[in-house]
C-alpha cells in the first residue's frame, strides 16, 4: 500500500478503463470491457453503481475484489424484507441511555436540555452499515455494498435516496450527518422486483448478463485452477446449454464453479451421464429441473457437447 500527499494509506483508484480491467483481473475477476468502463466511471464521477441480473453472476464479487484490491474497508448491507433504520442506519443505546439518566438524578441535575442532550450524545449512537459507511477512513472511503436491494420494502428504497443523492442522513436528534467524501457504492439486485426510477436516477447502470463460453471458460481457470482441461471444456459448454433450455432456474457461474470444484475432488478428467446424474444437485436447485435432466435431456446435451468439442478439435 502506497501513502499519498494527505497521508492516507491505499491504494489509488484506477486512471483508466485498463487499469480498471487490470484491477478486476488481479483480484480474479474476469470482467468484460463494458463492465470495467461503467466501472471506472463510476469511481472516477463518485457516483454509485447499480448492478442487475440473475442470482450467481457475480454482481456481488465486485464489491468484494473492489475492496480488496483498493484496500478498502468492506460495508455490507444485506437487504430483506422488512429490514429498518434501526438495523440499516443506527439506533441509541437504550441501556447506556438509562444509566445516564440515573446518574443525572443522582447528581441532581434537573436541568432537562442537559440531561437530553447527555442522552442524545453520540457516545451512545450505534452505528450501522450506512452511517458506517459515511464515516472517514485513514485508508479512504469504504466500499459500501447494498445487496440484492429487491429483497427490501419500497419504503426502505425510499429512504436511501438521501443517502445516494447527499451522501448523507439525518439524525432528528442530531442532525445531518454527511460523509466527508463518498464512500464507492454497489447496489445490486436479481430483479426480483423493479427499483424505483428515482433511485436508479442517481446511479451508473449496469446489466451483469451470463458469460459467453469463452470467459465462463477463463472464469473456471481463475477460480478453479485444479479442474483438469478437458474437464473444464466440457462443464462449460454443459452449463451454457443448459442456460438456453426452458429451466426455472438457470444456473450462475457460481454453480459452475461449485461443479467445476466437485468433479474436481471427484478426481474427474471428463463428464459422463452418471456423473451429470449424481451430481447435477450442484448445479440446479429446483425438483423438476433436477428430473427433467435426468429423465433424458441431460444425456442429449452431454452429447451435442461432446459432438460439437470433438468437432472443433
Amino acid at each position: 500500500m502506497a501513502q499519498d500527499c494527505t497521508g492516507r494509506i491505499g491504494s489509488p483508484l484506477p486512471d483508466s478503463i485498463d487499469a480498471t480491467e487490470a484491477l478486476l483481473d488481479a483480484g480474479g475477476y474476469v470482467s468484460d470491457r463494458a463492465l470495467a468502463t461503467v466501472l471506472f466511471l463510476a469511481l472516477r464521477m463518485q457516483r454509485p453503481l447499480f448492478l442487475e441480473g440473475e442470482a450467481g453472476v457475480g454482481k456481488t464479487e465486485i464489491a468484494k475484489v473492489l475492496a480488496a484490491r483498493l484496500g478498502r474497508r468492506l460495508i455490507r448491507l444485506q437487504c430483506y424484507e422488512g429490514l429498518d433504520v434501526a438495523s440499516a442506519v443506527y439506533e441509541w443505546n437504550y441501556p447506556a441511555q438509562m444509566i445516564e439518566i440515573r446518574l443525572a438524578e443522582a447528581t441532581g441535575e434537573t436541568d432537562r436540555a442537559t440531561i437530553q442532550q447527555g442522552i442524545f450524545a453520540e457516545r451512545h449512537l450505534i452505528r450501522r452499515p450506512i452511517l458506517q459507511a459515511l464515516e472517514p477512513a485513514p485508508e479512504g472511503p469504504p466500499v459500501f455494498l447494498i445487496d440484492e436491494l429487491d429483497r427490501a420494502d419500497e419504503a426502505f428504497e425510499a429512504y436511501l435516496l438521501e443517502v445516494l443523492s447527499e451522501f448523507q442522513v439525518t439524525i432528528p436528534e442530531l442532525g445531518p450527518v454527511r460523509a466527508a467524501e463518498p464512500p464507492i457504492v454497489i447496489i445490486t439486485t436479481n430483479r426480483t422486483r423493479e427499483i424505483h426510477d428515482a433511485l436508479k436516477r442517481r446511479c451508473l447502470y449496469h446489466w451483469v448478463d451470463y458469460p459467453d463460453a469463452e470467459r465462463e471458460l477463463a472464469i473456471v481457470g481463475a477460480k478453479v485452477p485444479r479442474a483438469n482441461a478437458r474437464l473444464a471444456r466440457e462443464l462449460v459448454a454443459y452449463v451454457q446449454k443448459l442456460r438456453d433450455i426452458d429451466l426455472f432456474k438457470a444456473p450462475g457461474i457460481a454453480e459452475t464453479l461449485d461443479w467445476a470444484s466437485a468433479l474436481t475432488e471427484l478426481d474427474k478428467v471428463a463428464i459422463d451421464p452418471e456423473t451429470v446424474s449424481q451430481t447435477i444437485g450442484v448445479l440446479l436447485k429446483y425438483h423438476d429441473d433436477i428430473a427433467r435432466i435426468q429423465q433424458g435431456e441431460g444425456h442429449r446435451l452431454l452429447e451435442e457437447v461432446r459432438a460439437e468439442l470433438d468437432a472443433a478439435g
